[in-house]
């Protein structure tokens, strides 16, 4: 399958703009200040370092905001509460038969992604063309719109979870959730509140595509090419995976590749690990064609770029699955895909803005 044409990048990234100029406040509208990765964000109204993303509070009622400008095509919903009582938000729409999930925020610190599902669920939500009810009739697309309130909230990568002694994670602070998707731990036994939530949505949704944005540092491709990569993805590697899972998963990875190159992010391959509790492994061990996203801690005034790009993965996937134009891709493209290049000199500077340390190569 051929990359996006600019000419449909354009169209679409127009429609993003539009549909975060609809309905009120949204963190990356065209005309507002760039979105940055925080600190410790407070309910009170951010970290203090220019423009801020939104709080618990004011994602609360973004979401709102959106089901109703909607009439209520899309649904919003609490599936569970963190340790600290904070509820994890599932935003729904359409009634069709395919169904695709995407998971924003398991890691508190790597947000962007959350700013990138409110303008995707904005573009497939609110319009009543015969398009877009024609898309909304073949899908069914399911958002958990920042697994990790508290991390979120105390600017850190982990759950709140002061009695931890976790196996992943930091004692006495909490769990690393994507540590801890593991198919063969059932919800109730899973000590990772946010994790457990997202594994009973998953089997009551089933979802055939599974899709889970984060955040990276700052890498680069080795000369010659020597371009910043902006963005990084990964299917399943755990050896268990099933061949047919894993063509899936590819597919869905070249076809996201595409959305964001049409868009002019530059993509790598993630290094990432094998272990069963990733959740890229584990719902590719439960057979959905599994992918993770990984956008880069680029400087504050690129992170509108970041934003929109992710939004226009996450609206061209659900047209893709739509249409059916998964299945005619080659999922030996995947294997194509050039390898994360080395962190650049300052990347741990970035790093500490909000996304995974440089040298965290396991999702």
């Amino acid at each position: 399958m051929r990359p996006l044409s600019f000419q449909a990048v354009r169209s679409l990234a127009a429609g993003l703009a539009a549909a975060a100029l609809t309905g009120g406040a949204l963190a990356a509208p065209a005309a507002a200040a760039p979105v940055h990765a925080p600190g410790p964000v407070t309910e009170q109204g951010g970290s203090g370092q220019g423009a801020r993303l939104h709080t618990n509070t004011e994602l609360a009622r973004e979401l709102k905001r959106i089901e109703h400008a909607s009439h209520g095509r899309v649904r919003v919903r609490s599936i569970g509460t963190s340790n600290q009582g904070r509820p994890i938000w599932y935003a729904t729409l359409g009634t069709g038969p395919t169904r695709l999930m995407y998971v924003t925020q398991q890691h508190g610190n790597e947000p962007l992604g959350t700013e990138s599902a409110l303008l995707a669920l904005r573009s497939l939500g609110l319009g009543d063309d015969r398009e877009s009810r024609a898309l909304r009739s073949k899908i069914t697309l399911g958002i958990v719109v920042r697994a990790n309130p508290d991390g979120h909230h105390h600017g850190w990568r982990y759950n709140y979870d002061p009695g931890a002694d976790p196996e992943y994670g930091e004692p006495g602070k909490g769990y690393d959730i994507n540590r801890y998707h593991d198919p063969a731990v059932a919800p109730d036994d899973n000590p990772a509140t946010e994790a457990a939530v997202i594994q009973r949505q998953y089997a009551a949704f089933r979802p055939s595509i599974m899709v889970d944005y984060h955040m990276q540092g700052r890498y680069a491709f080795p000369p010659p090419d020597g371009r910043e990569i902006t963005t990084s993805i990964l299917w399943p590697t755990n050896d268990d995976v099933s061949a047919g899972a894993l063509r899936a998963a590819k597919q869905v990875g070249v076809r996201v590749h595409d959305a964001f190159t049409g868009a002019g992010a530059v993509v790598s391959q993630y290094p990432g690990g094998s272990y069963e509790g990733i959740a890229r492994n584990a719902y590719g061990l439960r057979g959905s064609a599994s992918l993770l996203v990984e956008l880069s801690a680029l400087p504050q005034e690129r992170e509108n770029f970041q934003i929109r790009s992710a939004a226009i993965s996450m609206v061209d996937l659900a047209r893709a699955a739509a249409s059916g134009a998964l299945a005619g891709i080659d999922p030996a493209r995947a294997d194509a895909i050039p390898p994360r290049g080395p962190s650049l000199p300052g990347g741990s500077a970035a790093a500490a803005r909000g996304a995974a340390p440089a040298h965290d190569a396991a999702d």
